[in-house]
């Protein structure tokens, strides 16, 4: 039995449908779910957290090769399956819950009290309604992972790998570049779910940087950020007023950071907005 057929049997065994509530669509592909496993270079040290397991395609895989799996499943339904299938798992914990709601430095710490050399990941085919919030709750939370291995709609992975001048380049770009290094490893077309989306997916790895931009104050980088974006149409000398400065204090700072007055958000690079939170008079 293939996947896709498996899928099939899953579903009508249960009498199920995919909830686009919850942004459901399974994965039918195994040499996606075998690449997703061996580009996140699981192995018998890593303590994996999976979120929306959904029936548990991946979650077998990672079992496979991981130390430990914990699959993290907010639909009741797809819980139950899960428990019955992995009922005698001795490396798969599933926990009903919504993963914005837990607390997973206490989830990591309590593994690492029973073996200290774990070494911590995140691999999941993310509900697509939720990604960002997902994403960024893992980096402000500083979630001591090495990676976070993700299926994200395309668009949300050029967005997070974009560069300074390129129109997906925002916000969040900015945000996930400051906690992580992001790169697409796996394009994955619309044809390879069930049921068929609208758009095509990427998975997306994000190595965890061990040191971060020096920043005097973490908050009014994120706070200039978000001024700077929300007014993208603004150039900065504009924008930047929404952080409590005047347009001749503006003026004057970018004047001594030697940047234009009339370049955008998105032509200034993490370092830049970093250098106009830094700045004193």
């Amino acid at each position: 039995m293939n996947l896709r057929e498996e899928t099939n049997f899953l579903l009508t065994k249960y009498q199920l449908k995919a909830k686009k509530s919850l942004g459901q669509n399974f994965l039918i592909s195994e040499e996606i779910i075998d690449e997703i496993v061996q580009k996140a270079e699981v192995n018998g040290k890593d303590f994996i957290i999976e979120i929306g397991p959904g029936l548990g395609s991946l979650t077998a895989k990672l079992a496979e090769k991981a130390g430990k799996v914990i699959a993290i499943e907010l639909d009741e339904n797809m819980v139950e399956i899960l428990n019955e299938r992995f009922s005698l798992y001795q490396n798969v914990e599933i926990i009903h819950a919504d993963v914005l709601k837990v607390d997973l430095h206490d989830m990591i710490q309590k593994e690492q009290a029973q073996k200290a050399d774990i070494s911590v990941k995140v691999v999941a085919n993310l509900p697509y309604y939720i990604t960002t919030p997902i994403i960024m709750k893992l980096l402000e939370d500083k979630i001591p992972v090495e990676t976070i291995t993700v299926m994200v709609q395309k668009e949300v992975g050029e967005r997070l790998v974009a560069h300074p001048g390129a129109k997906e380049y925002g916000a969040i770009t900015v945000s996930v570049n400051y906690y992580a290094e992001p790169k697409v490893i796996i394009d994955v077309p619309k044809e390879n779910f069930k049921p068929v989306p609208e758009v095509d997916s990427s998975v997306v790895q994000l190595t965890l940087r061990k040191e971060h931009l020096a920043l005097k104050d973490e908050k009014l980088f994120f706070r200039t950020v978000k001024f700077a974006f929300t007014q993208r149409r603004k150039n900065i000398g504009n924008s930047l007023t929404a952080t409590g400065k005047s347009k001749t204090e503006v003026k004057d700072m970018l004047e001594k950071l030697n940047l234009d007055i009339n370049l955008r958000a998105e032509d200034l690079s993490i370092e830049d907005f970093a250098r106009i939170a830094n700045f004193e008079k």
